[in-house]
C-alpha cells in the first residue's frame, strides 16, 4: 500500500467551484417548463425551446432529492449546490437527502402523486428508472443533451447506462434519462497491517485469493465481512465471484436483461458453488445476513476482518478512518496476467421528473454538477469522477488504489453491470434469493432456478 496521499490545498476546490459556469443561451429543441407530460408518453416536454440561460427565469425553488449522505459524497454535493446558487442567485435549492433505501421507497410513492421533486437521483435499473420511463414519470433529456453537448462530454460507455427506449423496454439504447457524477467499481478492501501480520501478499489470481481466505480463517481472523440485512450487498459479493467463472458478455446480457443468456450454465453454477463453499467454511462474519451494511464496513475500519468486498463509493470514508492502512484491489483474474472482471459502472444518475415545473432549471443543475469543473470538485472531495478519471487520479493513498483498479478493469478487463438491473423484479429476486442461499434455505439449483425464471420470463415478455 502506498503512503497516504497529501490532500491538495482547499484553494484548488475554491478555484474549481469558482470557474463552474453554464452555457447561457436558448437552444431550439423540445423541452421547457410550461408543458406538462401526460402519463404513458415518452416523458418529453413539448415547448419549442429549452432555456439554458436560467438566470432569465425569475425566482425559482428547485427541489432536489439525493442519497449523497456519506462524508465525501455529501461534501461534494454541498459545495456544488452552493456554487450553483452563487452562479444563479435567482435559484434556491431545496435539498432533501435520504439513504439510498429510503429514497428508493419515497420516490416510488412520490412519482405517483403530487409531491415529486424537480430533480432526483434514480437508480438506472429496470426496476426503477426503466419502470419510471415506461410510466412517463421522468423527463426525456435528449433536448438538453443536445443543448449542453452531453454526448460529446460523456462516452457511450457511460450514457448507455441511462439510455432506455421510450417504452422502457430496451435498456442500453434510446434516449438519455439521467446523468451520473461518479464512476463505480466493486473490489476488495484490505488492511495492510493485517496482511503483514498474517504474512500474506496481495493475491495475483482468483484461486490464490480463495486459498488466502482459508489461511486467514485458520489464523483465527474473519476473512470476509458482509452486512446483508438489506439483501442487495450480497450481490456485490456474488458479482466478482461470477466474474471469475463466467464470460463478461454473458454477464452483460444478464445484467441488461437482454436475450441470449441463461443463469443455468456451468459457469454460474461454479460461481454459486464457490460462494456456498465460503459460507460453509465460515469465511464470513457471524450473523452476516442480519447485519447492517454501514455498521459492518465501519467495523472493518475499526479493525474487524481482513477483507471487505464492497464498492468504491465508501472509499473516502474508509480512507478517512484507516489512513494508509487501507488498500483496495480489483478482484484478481482467473489466470495470472488476464484481464480483471468485476461489477461496476456509474453512480446513481440524476434525473428530472416529468411533471416538474422547473425542467429547464433542473437540467441546468444536472449539467452543472456533472461538468468538467465539477469533476475536479468530485476528485478533491474523495470521489471518483465518471469522466476525466485519469486526469484527477491522486498520487497515492486508498483513492489512488481505487482509481487504478477502475482503470485496470475498464481498460484491460471488463466492467460488467450490476446484476439487479436485469429485470423490473430482479432487484428483489436477486437479493432475496442470495440471502436465502447464503442462509442455507436454498441450494445451488434453487438459486439458479429462481434467477433464471425471473430473467427468462422478462426476456420472453419483452419480445
Amino acid at each position: 500500500m502506498s503512503p497516504q496521499r497529501t490532500r491538495r490545498s482547499t484553494g484548488v476546490v475554491t478555484a474549481a467551484v469558482a470557474t463552474l459556469a453554464l452555457v447561457a443561451a436558448c437552444t431550439p429543441g423540445s423541452g421547457g417548463n410550461d408543458e406538462e407530460t401526460e402519463p404513458g408518453t415518452d416523458g418529453a416536454t413539448t415547448s419549442e425551446e429549452v432555456v439554458t440561460d436560467i438566470s432569465s427565469l425569475g425566482d425559482v425553488t428547485l427541489v432536489v432529492w439525493d442519497q449523497e449522505v456519506r462524508g465525501g459524497q455529501n461534501e461534494q454535493i454541498e459545495q456544488l449546490n452552493a456554487a450553483f446558487m452563487e452562479e444563479y442567485p435567482n435559484v434556491t435549492i431545496d435539498r432533501v437527502t435520504q439513504s439510498n433505501d429510503d429514497l428508493t421507497t419515497t420516490l416510488r410513492l412520490a412519482l405517483t402523486g403530487e409531491d415529486a421533486p424537480d430533480v432526483t437521483q434514480v437508480n438506472n435499473s429496470r426496476s426503477q428508472m426503466g419502470q419510471y420511463v415506461a410510466a412517463g414519470q421522468l423527463l426525456n433529456l435528449d433536448p438538453y443533451a443536445e443543448a449542453y453537448g452531453w454526448e460529446d462530454r460523456f462516452p457511450d460507455s457511460v450514457l448507455q447506462n441511462t439510455r432506455y427506449s421510450e417504452d422502457g423496454v430496451t435498456f442500453g439504447e434510446g434516449s438519455v434519462w439521467g446523468l451520473p457524477q461518479v464512476g463505480e467499481v466493486v473490489g476488495i478492501y484490505y488492511s495492510t497491517s493485517k496482511l503483514e501480520e498474517l504474512g500474506l501478499e496481495l493475491p495475483e489470481t482468483w484461486a490464490e485469493f480463495g486459498e488466502q481466505l482459508g489461511t486467514i480463517a485458520e489464523a483465527g481472523e474473519t476473512p470476509l465481512l458482509l452486512g446483508n440485512l438489506d439483501q442487495w450487498p450480497a450481490g456485490h459479493v456474488f458479482g466478482p465471484v461470477q466474474g471469475a467463472h463466467v464470460d463478461p458478455e454473458e454477464i452483460r446480457a444478464l445484467g441488461f436483461g437482454n436475450e441470449g443468456a441463461s443463469w443455468e450454465t456451468d459457469g454460474n453454477r461454479a460461481a454459486a458453488e464457490e460462494l456456498q463453499s465460503w459460507v460453509e467454511a465460515g469465511y464470513f462474519n457471524e450473523g452476516f445476513n442480519g447485519a447492517d451494511y454501514d455498521a459492518v464496513w465501519q467495523s472493518f475500519t475499526e479493525g474487524a476482518g481482513v477483507y471487505l468486498m464492497a464498492g468504491s463509493w465508501i472509499g473516502p470514508d474508509v480512507e478517512a478512518d484507516m489512513g494508509e492502512d487501507a488498500g483496495f484491489i480489483a478482484p484478481p483474474p482467473a489466470e495470472a496476467g488476464a484481464g480483471k472482471v468485476t461489477t461496476g459502472g456509474t453512480g446513481i444518475p440524476f434525473a428530472v421528473t416529468a411533471n416538474s415545473e422547473n425542467a429547464d432549471v433542473g437540467a441546468a443543475y444536472i449539467d452543472f454538477i456533472t461538468s468538467e469543473d465539477a469533476m475536479a470538485v468530485l476528485a478533491e472531495t474523495g470521489n471518483m469522477p465518471v469522466v476525466e478519471t485519469a486526469e484527477h487520479m491522486p498520487e497515492a493513498g486508498l483513492q489512488a488504489d481505487i482509481y487504478a483498479a477502475y482503470a485496470e478493469v475498464t481498460e484491460d478487463g471488463a466492467l460488467v453491470p450490476y446484476l439487479d438491473w436485469g429485470t423490473p423484479t430482479m432487484s428483489d429476486t436477486l437479493g432475496q434469493s442470495l440471502q436465502s442461499f447464503m442462509g442455507g434455505q436454498l441450494d445451488v439449483d434453487g438459486l439458479l432456478a429462481a434467477l433464471e425464471a425471473d430473467y427468462s420470463e422478462f426476456v420472453a415478455s419483452a419480445q
